[in-house]
């Protein structure tokens, strides 16, 4: 295959990709395939010779959709969205076409000051202080480790990198039960231990509990451990929990403690000034992470990480040695000296031809029109017999009961194989229950209200 093959097969490509979305409502959400369906159709061994490229595509076209959950799906209500508008797919397109590795300024100019640029551009959009820089990871997982592992290294004066924790204090950093689960994977994978990371009490709301926070931080400190950090959500993954951050903020303040908040799903709403008392108090943080890729229309994947000041972070994960030095440049920016990885994709270009193809206008719309037409899916199910409601709305994220545990489970069952929707579900005070999210960048109303629909018509011989 060479490029003119590949000018041939893009455009057979794009075709497909047209065709695929176009039908994505005539499928499954989730595919009716067994661990091991795809693998036993693959060859044991890789080709000696080359093969051509129709019988490639052949293949792919019958084992791969067929094998597939359609995350693009309108209908897909289940984790929160991995979303890909066309103009972000269509930059995608290009970004691996440059193929750049974005390491450094001089390896990649374009996509270094882009970067800098659709930062600036978002702290604009969110509301956020324009005095805020960032960078983009692959994942709000990595921005989360960054923040924790600069946390660590600030705690013990930056001692932590050079000399090891097998002397170190034992350090500690204060939770709610309601943050992600990638920050119980960032305090083991920084030394900090599971056994360290405490899940601070919460109010009725869910939100953590200024209270709670100062009480564990000062019983920490009484112990002889070394309080090191705060991590606060806004929009939790289970049921949308946010935590009150100007509160919580400042106690962290009062005890120097660096403060971490993780909007990954929520912080795409703020566009819409009117969800900003969601996360009051924001602009204290010292990082904020979203996630564009959840329901900002950019492809995955794509988080932001805004900080006021980078240098701690850049003196925990910064490394220059001689190869990676621009010469002449002491003081340019190197996005890999923010972050974990060194290589870097060209992940801004997708931010910049979004925002551009669609406007903040047209964003705020489609972002308003989920979180109404949630209510009004909500409202629909309230009033089906034999379901309930556990937990309030919080943007376009709520949960629904039917009976008891077991047919809940049961239902939820029925309604993945049943296959017009998709949902996963979640433990709420020792309930399992339902979550519906609503996101999707191309669902409309009516794929929306499909959800009550679904769920009367699974239940209606049950109901009696």
């Amino acid at each position: 295959m060479n490029h003119d093959d590949l000018a041939h097969w893009s455009k057979i490509a794009a075709d497909w990709a047209r065709d695929y979305h176009n039908s994505l409502r005539d499928r499954p959400v989730r595919p009716d395939v067994a661990p091991g369906d795809v693998s036993a159709q693959l060859l044991d061994t890789p080709p000696e010779a080359a093969d051509p490229l129709t019988e490639i595509f052949a293949d792919f076209e019958r084992l791969v959709p067929g094998a597939t959950t359609h995350w693009q799906h309108p209908r897909f209500f289940a984790y929160f969205p991995a979303n890909a508008s066309p103009a972000s797919m269509l930059a995608e397109q290009l970004a691996n076409a440059i193929a750049g590795q974005a390491m450094l300024w001089q390896t990649a100019p374009a996509a270094n000051e882009i970067e800098a640029v659709m930062i600036h551009w978002l702290t604009k959009a969110l509301g956020l202080p324009e005095t805020f820089t960032g960078t983009i990871h692959d994942s709000a997982t990595t921005a989360t480790l960054s923040a924790i592992l600069t946390m660590r290294e600030r705690a013990l004066e930056f001692n932590g990198n050079t000399e090891g924790l097998s002397a170190s204090p034992r350090l500690r950093i204060y939770a709610s039960a309601q943050t992600h689960s990638s920050v119980d994977k960032a305090v083991r994978i920084a030394g900090i231990g599971q056994e360290n990371l405490v899940k601070v009490p919460t109010r009725d709301d869910y939100g953590m509990d200024p209270e709670a926070l100062s009480a564990a931080i000062l019983a920490d400190i009484a112990a002889g451990y070394t309080p090191a950090g705060v991590v606060l959500c806004t929009g939790g993954t289970s049921i949308g929990a946010c935590d009150p951050l100007a509160a919580c903020i400042k106690i962290a303040k009062a005890h120097n403690l660096m403060t971490h908040v993780d909007a990954a799903w929520a912080g795409s709403a703020m566009i819409c000034e009117e969800f900003r008392p969601l996360w009051e108090g924001v602009e204290a943080a010292d990082s904020v992470v979203f996630n564009p890729h959840k329901w900002l229309g950019v492809q995955f994947d794509c988080a932001v990480q805004f900080m006021p000041d980078p240098t701690n972070q850049i003196r925990t994960l910064g490394l220059r040695p001689e190869y990676l030095k621009t010469q002449g440049q002491d003081e340019i920016v190197n996005y890999n000296e923010w972050t974990v990885p060194l290589g870097r994709r060209f992940r801004a270009l997708k931010i910049w031809f979004t925002l551009r193809a669609y406007g903040l206008d047209g964003l705020r719309t489609r972002i308003r029109n989920h979180v109404a037409w949630a209510q009004e899916a909500r409202e629909e199910i309230g009033s089906l017999e034999g379901f309930t409601l556990p937990t309030e709305q919080r943007l376009s994220l709520f949960t629904f009961a039917y009976k008891s545990d077991a047919e809940t489970a049961e239902l939820l069952d029925k309604i993945n194989r049943d296959g017009r929707i998709y949902l996963t579900q979640t433990t709420h005070e020792d309930r399992f229950v339902i979550r519906v999210q609503v996101g999707q960048f191309d669902c409309t109303r009516d794929d929306v209200m499909m959800i009550p629909k679904v769920l009367k018509e699974l239940t209606e011989g049950a109901a009696t």
